[in-house]
């Protein structure tokens, strides 16, 4: 947190001028975790969880109290005459007293402890809680993108089905085609602006979901991704032998066992209710406690003298048996449902992580094969596009060919954010500080 709200800092001082015209995944990222209302609820968690640190600490101090008092006569009990000089009754005193606990059977070791873990337990919150504002982030961005690039493939496929029929109508004009095949290329222009005009409907919903995320009023220019610089990564996990693949799960859950924070969670409360369950057990011990007070008397007849110094002490026995061994079978149920949860936990990350490997996996092969097939599409839609001008193909196999070519791009598109989107899943499952770290773990050289 302090990194990003330096980061945040460095970007106000700079200006909103410094990417006022564009703004990359970086950018967006960092001003959702500024933005993020629930992060900054999850960080005053933090806050408070060390401040019960602290209270439960100043609590094994010694106790300070101290103590005034004032009174004078104003009548006389007997026959409720007043009293001749009230002044002459004038007494007051102050007192100073300090106690301290000496022995409660361990139990203050054991809350120590117990405040400790739920500080962070907090913390591992705050953690997941920052994962998922990034996976937020990440999502957003790359839906406004996705959204644009469907887009700009819509209008193209939009601009041939305007060529198609503009031909048509010559030819039609003509008596080269039959109304049939004219209202064909018709109703193929109709859909394909149907088409646009959704993609554009899209784009403009993700857009405003990326603003509320961000918390700007208008979006600047986002920055497009360099594919390029996941092409060796989509090259080896497209191809991934099953046993490559066992490997990197192995690879992976060591990462998720030592810094996922929902693990790390489940195993603090483990550790929370067993030691919950020996505070219960604490119950039993005795507790002893000392204190010492004296203090200061003043009246007008004898002046100012010291009172006498008392020293006391305070031994507890606890005789409640039948309601300690109560608690303590509570407390061994609580111990056991947080080992259940544990276990629960970590087969849910188990599944979650095989899930997100296969879905990098699926992407990366999608991102191969979708590619080829809009290469090939392309060269199938010049070629239909020539003989249908030659007047060698008709309407339906230039739709054909039209609507391959954008279903190919479309698969594309969708292949290409999904496999960013997959690699965001893992990040955050084992918990990795940046992409780079990640994309070197998956190309095995971690």
């Amino acid at each position: 947190m302090k990194r990003v709200l330096l980061l945040l800092s460095l970007i106000i001082l700079a200006g909103y001028g410094v990417f006022a015209q564009t703004i990359g995944i970086e950018e967006v990222r960092t001003l959702a975790l500024a933005n993020s209302r629930s992060l900054a609820k999850y960080n005053l968690a933090v806050t408070g969880t060390l401040l019960d640190e602290r209270a439960r600490f100043f609590s094994t101090l010694p106790s300070l109290s101290l103590g005034a008092t004032a009174s004078m006569s104003l009548w006389n009990a007997q026959n409720a005459a007043p009293i001749g000089n009230p002044f002459d009754t004038f007494s007051s005193g102050a007192s100073v007293s300090v106690s301290q606990k000496i022995f409660e059977g361990g139990k203050t070791l054991i809350q120590k402890a117990i405040n400790e873990i739920a500080s962070e337990s907090a913390r591992k919150d705050a953690l997941s809680e920052y994962f998922n504002v990034l996976d937020s982030a990440d999502n957003a961005y790359y839906a406004v993108l996705e959204a644009m690039s469907v887009l700009e493939a819509e209008e193209s496929s939009l601009q041939t089905a305007l060529v198609s029929l503009a031909i048509a109508e010559v030819r039609h004009s003509t008596g080269m085609i039959n109304q049939g095949d004219y209202l064909k290329a018709m109703a193929d222009k109709e859909t394909r602006e149907n088409s646009r005009n959704q993609a554009r409907r899209n784009l403009t919903l993700n857009v405003m979901k990326l603003k509320a995320l961000i918390g700007l009023n208008d979006l600047p220019e986002l920055r497009q991704i360099d594919f390029s610089r996941y092409e060796e990564l989509i090259l080896r996990l497209g191809n991934i032998s099953d046993k490559e693949a066992d490997l990197l799960y192995a690879e992976l859950w060591k990462f998720i066992i030592s810094a996922n924070p929902s693990l790390a969670k489940a195993e603090l409360a483990d550790k929370r209710a067993e030691n919950n369950l020996t505070m219960i057990k604490r119950g039993y011990s005795p507790s002893l406690s000392a204190s010492f007070s004296t203090g200061l008397n003043y009246s007008p007849n004898n002046g100012a003298e010291m009172a006498g110094g008392k020293l006391s002490l305070n031994l507890s026995i606890p005789v409640d048996f039948l309601v300690m061994a109560n608690n303590v079978e509570k407390s061994k149920i609580a111990r056991d449902s947080a080992a259940l949860d544990y276990v629960s936990t970590e087969v849910n990350l188990q599944t979650e992580l095989q899930s997100a490997l296969l879905n990098v996996f699926t992407y990366a092969a999608s991102v191969i094969n979708t590619g080829l097939s809009l290469a090939y599409s392309e060269k199938h839609l010049e070629f239909v596009m020539e003989r249908y001008r030659l007047s060698q193909s008709s309407i339906s196999d230039l739709n054909e060919a039209s609507s391959m070519l954008i279903n190919s791009r479309n698969n594309l598109i969708k292949a290409r954010y999904g496999f960013l989107q997959s690699l965001s899943k893992l990040r955050s499952l084992g918990a990795f500080s940046g992409e780079k770290r990640l994309i070197d773990t998956l190309m095995g050289n971690s």
